[in-house]
């Protein structure tokens, strides 16, 4: 089985369950391998502005590695890893930098949620949608994933074209910004995400695009997965797709990490 290195608990704020039911299903499924990514705390907005439904707190955040530490240990049926995963805002690299040196991480997940303080994967935002070109909205999202992907502050980018989640595509070719990003993830030494919570959503595809992922294959970057899990019962979403999709980009192995260094698992 596929390991699933993006899994979410109670602890974001939008998230349902703890971790014991997290590692049960992920038994039941048959995973050797998991890691547990809730979101950083908020760490580019002053204490009273941070969203408690989008983010652990800071107060949070030593008992969340502290919990992952002790079940680590207890769990002899499979390996489960300290994972975190971090909005990347620019300007603030130095203090997600200091943030992360405080605390052995297996791994770290940059994501880009925000574009100009505009959550633009949040439900309850999505009608900024239609005020946006569509176009520049793409172009921007792009470029910061790639300048995040340069930044090495992670060692993958999930849910790499997150931006279709709600079903509004470019109208341009998307082939260049996928190679450029493509090219920044193999300079910037990260690893792609393969993340099936695309199939959840008016996306109705894997997080990234085939066509992205080939590129990412063509370009030697190492590979992901994760479900992307908000629940229990969704460890492991859509695991014979996922295999597909990497299979079809050319890719026969993914890659786990153990204290921010890689291991490779084969297909």
């Amino acid at each position: 089985m596929l390991p699933d290195l993006h899994l979410h608990t109670s602890r974001c704020g939008h998230a349902t369950g703890d971790m014991e039911e997290y590692i049960a299903m992920a038994r039941y499924r048959g995973l050797k391998h998991i890691g547990f990514a809730d979101h950083v705390p908020m760490y580019w907005l002053p204490p009273g502005q941070r969203d408690p439904e989008l983010a652990m707190n800071e107060e949070e955040l030593p008992r969340y590695v502290e919990s992952i530490r002790k079940l680590k240990q207890s769990c002899s049926a499979l390996t489960i890893y300290l994972g975190i995963e971090c909005d990347y805002i620019p300007g603030y690299e130095n203090h997600l930098g200091v943030l992360l040196s405080r605390y052995p991480f297996d791994y770290v997940l940059g994501s880009v949620h925000y574009l100009d303080g505009w959550g633009f994967d949040n439900p309850d935002l999505v009608e900024e949608y239609i005020r946006r070109d569509i176009d520049e909205l793409y172009r921007q999202y792009f470029q910061l994933v790639q300048q995040a992907a340069r930044t090495g502050l992670f060692d993958a980018i999930a849910h790499p074209d997150l931006i279709k989640k709600f079903g509004y595509r470019a109208r341009i070719d998307l082939q260049e910004l996928y190679e450029e990003t493509a090219r920044a993830f193999a300079e910037g030494g990260v690893c792609v995400e393969v993340n099936t919570a695309g199939l959840r959503v008016p996306a109705g595809e894997i997080y990234p695009s085939l066509d992205f992922l080939k590129l990412c294959r063509r370009y030697h970057v190492p590979v992901t997965v994760g479900s992307d899990a908000h629940q229990p019962h969704l460890v492991a979403y859509g695991w014979d797709q996922a295999r597909q999709w990497l299979q079809a980009a050319g890719y026969r192995e993914v890659v786990v990490f153990k204290e921010r260094a890689r291991e490779t698992i084969p297909l």
